[in-house]
């Protein structure tokens, strides 16, 4: 088992800044891919960033691409989603999720094993 706790989120000014992080703990040595989600009010959940275990990879959903970064640090067993110019858009609940069955980083929800409880993002006008 692996649980897995977001942080970070809150209420931040358009054109803001917040850094997420989602804490792992349990079986991490099993964690490969890592990544983070998001759900706005009233849609789906939607991809935001995937990183491989080594941290050489990392996609990004293209309405974040250029303003989130995500990285991880293996030995605090710790992913990252540093999250600049935030849009009004940008609100959403935010969620981790990690992958134990060697799939490579991609947007499919469904390759993700564990999820954490999520985190929210208000981004005001």
């Amino acid at each position: 088992q692996v649980q897995l706790v977001e942080s970070g989120g809150g209420l931040v000014q358009a054109g803001g800044s917040l850094r997420l992080s989602c804490a792992a703990s349990g079986r991490t040595g099993s964690v490969y891919a890592m990544g983070w989600f998001r759900q706005p009010p009233g849609k789906e959940r939607e991809f935001v960033a995937t990183i491989s275990w080594s941290g050489g990879r990392t996609y990004y959903a293209d309405s974040v691409k250029g303003r989130f970064t995500i990285s991880r640090d293996n030995a605090k067993n710790t992913m990252y989603l540093q999250m600049n110019s935030l849009k009004p858009e940008d609100t959403a609940v935010y969620y981790c999720a990690a992958d134990v069955r060697l799939n490579p980083p991609n947007n499919y929800a469904g390759a993700y094993d564990y999820w954490g409880q999520g985190t929210q993002v208000t981004v005001s006008t």
